[in-house]
């Protein structure tokens, strides 16, 4: 398999990786292809897919802020069983972000990633890719060493039209396995930077995120 990174929207590679989107993802989650342009040009989102014989059978979406000393984990897509792509993906993806941090003189911090509480909601079928399962997806990234951080989250749909998405927990994978707290500083900067794409935001999340100012560490907990 060989990691490529798609950086613009002409690529024959990346019609084949959003078409993968819309099979696994629901259509809420799923920025619409003229919108891509500008984050596949940017040089802080990484955009990679894993290629077999030609063809696209996973990827992943990342970024690194420098400033922060964070990742996040926009997504990853396994498109297909029995290939090992989902460790493929993970290992190439952190020895990049191992490589930014030290380029930024830095030891990463962690990062983050929205993940599907299959508990709250069970209706997503993801294309019926097994491996995309949002059970399977939990225990995998809960093996990694991702952690929930304890408060109530919603976050602005990607369709822009202001409605709030439920049903997922926001976590954090700290390189230190040991820690078990987490600044809300840190949280409420992320988050307001993350989404500030997003004209649209729900008032749900607006109150969300000032109610991040109002505290000072979020706990770290199992998933």
């Amino acid at each position: 398999m060989q990691y490529v990174r798609i950086q613009n929207i002409q690529d024959p590679l990346f019609v084949q990786m959003h078409q993968l989107m819309q099979e696994v993802f629901p259509p809420e989650e799923v920025l619409d292809f003229d919108l891509w342009k500008e984050p596949l040009e940017d040089p802080g989102i990484r955009v990679f897919v894993a290629v077999h014989e030609g063809k696209v059978v996973g990827a992943t979406e990342y970024r690194y802020y420098p400033d922060m000393n964070v990742a996040m984990t926009d997504f990853t897509i396994i498109g297909r069983e029995g290939m090992g792509i989902g460790r493929f993906l993970a290992r190439e993806r952190q020895k990049d972000l191992l490589r930014l941090a030290e380029q930024n003189g830095k030891v990463l911090y962690g990062m983050f990633a929205e993940i599907y509480d299959p508990y709250k909601a069970q209706d997503h079928a993801f294309g019926g890719i097994k491996p995309m399962d949002p059970f399977v997806r939990r225990e995998v990234l809960s093996h990694l060493g991702y952690k929930r951080i304890d408060f109530p989250y919603v976050h602005p749909s990607w369709q822009n039209d202001g409605e709030a998405v439920s049903g997922l927990d926001l976590c954090f994978m700290p390189t230190d396995e040991d820690q078990d707290q987490l600044e809300s500083s840190l949280v409420k900067t992320f988050l307001t930077r993350y989404y500030a794409v997003l004209p649209q935001k729900p008032q749900t999340w607006l109150d969300m995120v000032d109610g991040l100012a109002k505290q000072d560490k979020l706990a770290l907990l199992p998933i």
